[in-house]
């Protein structure tokens, strides 16, 4: 029994000896990094896994394929939306290299020639120019009788090929806004994203107070409801100068209203659209759309 003890504290002795000569030696023991809950707690970093970040939706897109969806090029060509571009594209409107594709999905190349409805497209930069439409300007590209259009206003504004989004009347000034981006245009012209459009028309006479009532209750005209958001007389100026508020994007629309009620439109000014303003745009001037207001647009 004795010795049984003796050679247990024998052990005992020999642990305390080698873990005193592990200090002097230098070798170090493993660092305690304390209990979670302790505020001065910090983790282990040998217990710390690595993992390697995965690659985001346009490097794998660029890793499986060097391709651009057609469906997208088209929309990138500022034609139309994606969405529309996939009903073209069923239909056959589209060419690659001079061979029809109706294949959704199809990827296009660097090096690949597309055509759309015969004529060549390719996908440019994001433009967006507003101008400040005078009188006698037609909303169109080319005009067959050789009138003045708006085109010719803005075409030293850039190199790409934009065209305007909505329409004004040959009498109508105002703001009216162009670009190449198929995706904003439908957005900015459908109905249901209740795009801001003010106007400040000049009427033939004094607006009575029961008509604009009437206006502003909504009502139907050519079969269809009217909603207006918002009308009302301009502060300081006579009863023929109003303002009205639409979302509609029907042809004449605010003219028609009037003559609904027996007034005549003897000027139309557009003054706000999404939230764009005339603000240091003379009439006639157009320019490009600060990354600010490109980015509340793309929120609408």
């Amino acid at each position: 029994m004795s010795q049984n003890k003796k050679s247990s504290r024998g052990r005992q002795t020999a642990k305390s000896k080698n873990t005193s000569r592990s200090k002097t030696t230098g070798v170090k023991k493993e660092k305690k990094f304390g209990n979670p809950k302790d505020k001065n707690y910090r983790i282990n970093p040998n217990t710390i896994k690595h993992y390697k970040k995965k690659p985001s939706k346009k490097q794998e897109e660029t890793k499986t394929s060097d391709g651009i969806r057609l469906n997208k090029y088209i929309a990138n060509a500022g034609i139309c939306s994606r969405r529309e571009a996939d009903v073209y594209i069923s239909a056959g409107s589209a060419t690659v290299n001079g061979k029809t594709v109706t294949e959704m999905g199809y990827k296009v190349q660097a090096n690949d020639v597309v055509h759309f409805d015969g004529q060549r497209i390719t996908p440019e930069k994001k433009q967006y120019i507003l101008l400040n439409k005078p009188k006698n300007y037609i909303t169109t590209m080319d005009d067959e009788r050789g009138r003045k259009t708006v085109m010719d206003l803005i075409g030293n504004a850039t190199k790409e090929r934009i065209y305007p989004v909505g329409r004004l009347d040959r009498a109508t000034t105002g703001l009216l806004l162009f670009t190449n981006d198929g995706e904003m245009t439908k957005k900015l012209t459908h109905p249901k994203h209740n795009v801001r459009k003010l106007y400040h028309a000049s009427l033939d006479k004094k607006l009575k107070m029961s008509d604009m009532q009437k206006i502003a209750a909504n009502f139907v005209l050519e079969g269809k409801m009217v909603f207006v958001d918002n009308i009302s007389y301009i502060e300081n100026e006579p009863k023929t100068e109003i303002g009205i508020e639409i979302h509609s994007g029907r042809n004449r629309i605010v003219r028609k209203i009037f003559a609904h009620f027996g007034y005549h439109v003897v000027k139309l000014d557009r003054v706000i659209f999404a939230g764009l303003t005339k603000r240091n745009l003379p009439r006639g001037f157009h320019r490009p759309l600060t990354q600010q207001e490109i980015n509340y647009l793309k929120m609408i």
